[in-house]
């Protein structure tokens, strides 16, 4: 939790003839967190006629503790608590009416002052900072200055403070979820593991817990082993917990791959942070920029799950319009994350410069950052892909070739933008035909031009005259015409060199005749013919000449 509520809600006395049969009974469920039971039984009180103003805030105290939080509000809202009153209205997001309220509270309360420093992480209204220079060594203040360290991504300061509040007092058992949760964000999910088994073993009922138990498998493992861990939890969850069913119900999709991202995240997009985010994210898996872009459209990112994915968006709209503004704000979103001091060391911030470099086109850096995070991305289609147009823009074909041959997915091998790079590794490689074969089994014309034009600078001309001969074919192009001339040209000089076999010379005749098209001057056409004749005649004395 971000914020100490306790001695806010609960009154200051109970009256004596209550305190002998009810309170003792009340404490067992408050200390059991059996909040559900704490309001049956208050309500029991009521029906019986033994209520009075603080069995009332008690039962505001246990509404809000089970998540009931307009129901709460109503309580302080009647008995003009205003402090417990724009708590209840942080965590329905209401922030600018809790503001109001606690601008009307006592300023010297602590909750109040505590209250104001997760506002203003909220508004935005006020210097984080000075507010929380104004925190004192309490162990309630002390976790609230840990809660934006948390929210800013600085993991390592906000288990500083756990751990120090853990030394001190070792009682504070749920001081270890906290750093496992910031270890989590570290990406040390087995150190995470470990310190989260000290809490789990006394309370493994506790949703918070177990739930990031099941994160912590799902990154060691897979989506399968941690909606196990989830599934028993799901099971034994009372039934007023509906936040903590929503954080469960979110997790699943995230564990099953996306499956029921749109009939579960869209509800939950101003519930949990993390789900516009992974709304956003399955959306773009799915091709669907407009849709992620709307969702991005007003985020402005706090933590670096957030710029990374304003930078993908970013670059993507970037190169959808050819916006030179989108893709300057991706290259400044993700090079804030790589180059954080939080995350420059990172796997992810790694790859976050890695991309950066991708964009600004300096491919001998983007080799650097991927280079150091690859072994960790062994069987990963996307990394592959990456690595191997960098490798291959910085002239590295056969490296390059053999990570596209990495690549497994169909998906991603079947875009033309990767089959473009393999034929041109093919032809860098001294493996036309390959790239050839692509070209047949192609209707692409962007690919054919690669073909062509880079067979032709390699001196693979046969290649780079059936590619032309087929871009002649398309648009019936002079400037088709006379690259495939050229390249019958450089094929016969090769033939006169003894360097290319009389079965291609065949094989550009037969292009030659059975080419033209509107690009092919006549004149042009009958002198190649004559000159590829005239060669065969003289090298044909005991064989057959070319017809």
């Amino acid at each position: 939790m971000l914020l100490s509520r306790a001695k806010a809600v609960l009154p200051s006395t109970v009256s004596q003839s209550s305190a002998v049969n009810q309170v003792p009974e009340l404490s067992d469920l408050l200390l059991k967190r059996d909040y559900s039971g704490s309001v049956a039984l208050l309500q029991h009180l009521k029906r019986i006629g033994k209520e009075n103003n603080d069995y009332e805030l008690w039962t505001a105290f246990a509404l809000f503790h089970s998540g009931h939080y307009s129901s709460a509000q109503e309580i302080y809202e009647r008995h003009n608590d205003l402090a417990s009153l724009a708590v209840c209205l942080f965590f329905l997001g209401r922030y600018s009416e809790a503001k109001r309220a606690a601008e009307r509270a006592d300023r010297s309360s602590a909750l109040v002052r505590r209250l104001f420093l997760h506002l203003s992480l909220k508004t935005k209204e006020a210097e984080v900072g000075l507010l929380e220079q104004q925190m004192t060594d309490s162990v309630e203040d002390q976790l609230s200055v840990a809660a934006v360290h948390f929210v800013g991504a600085h993991y390592q300061e906000a288990i500083d403070i756990y751990k120090r509040l853990l030394s001190e007092s070792r009682e504070l058992l749920a001081l270890n979820v906290f750093v496992a949760l910031c270890y989590y964000k570290l990406d040390y999910y087995d150190v995470s593991q470990e310190v989260l088994a000290l809490y789990v073993q006394r309370f493994a009922d506790s949703v918070l817990a177990v739930n990031l138990k099941a994160c912590n498998l799902y990154r060691l493992y897979n989506g399968k082993t941690a909606e196990q861990e989830l599934t028993s939890l799901i099971d034994r969850l009372p039934p007023n917990f509906e936040f903590a069913k929503d954080l469960l119900r979110h997790n699943l999709v995230v564990f099953r791959g996306g499956d029921g991202a749109l009939q579960v995240l869209p509800s939950l997009v101003d519930v949990l942070p993390e789900a516009k985010l992974n709304l956003v994210i399955y959306h773009l898996k799915n091709d669907d920029l407009r849709s992620a872009e709307t969702l991005m459209k007003d985020v402005e990112p706090i933590n670096p799950n957030e710029y990374v994915l304003k930078g993908v968006v970013s670059a993507l709209v970037a190169q959808r319009d050819g916006s030179k503004h989108s893709l300057k704000e991706a290259q400044q979103y993700l090079q804030m994350v790589g180059g954080s001091a939080s995350e420059c060391d990172t796997i992810s911030g790694r790859q976050c410069m890695a991309s950066c470099f991708f964009l600004m086109k300096q491919f001998e850096d983007v080799l650097l950052y991927l280079s150091s995070i690859k072994s960790y991305f062994y069987n990963d289609d996307t990394f592959n892909l990456n690595f191997a147009q960098a490798k291959a823009a910085t002239g590295q074909f056969r490296d390059a070739e053999d990570a596209f041959a990495a690549v497994r997915s169909s998906r991603v091998s079947s875009d033309i933008v990767m089959v473009q790079w393999i034929a041109r590794c093919y032809i860098m490689n001294g493996k036309p035909l390959n790239a050839w074969k692509l070209c047949e089994s192609s209707d692409s014309v962007s690919l054919l031009t690669i073909v062509a034009n880079d067979c032709y600078k390699m001196g693979h001309f046969l290649v780079a005259a059936k590619a032309f001969d087929s871009l002649q074919r398309i648009d019936g192009s002079a400037e088709h015409w006379e690259g495939k001339r050229g390249s019958i040209a450089g094929l016969l000089q090769m033939a006169c060199a003894d360097k290319a076999d009389k079965e291609d010379v065949a094989e550009a005749l037969r292009l030659v005749r059975g080419g033209g098209g509107k690009g092919a001057p006549s004149g042009q056409t009958s002198q190649l013919i004559n000159a590829m004749k005239n060669w065969s005649s003289k090298t044909s004395s005991n064989e057959k000449q070319i017809e």
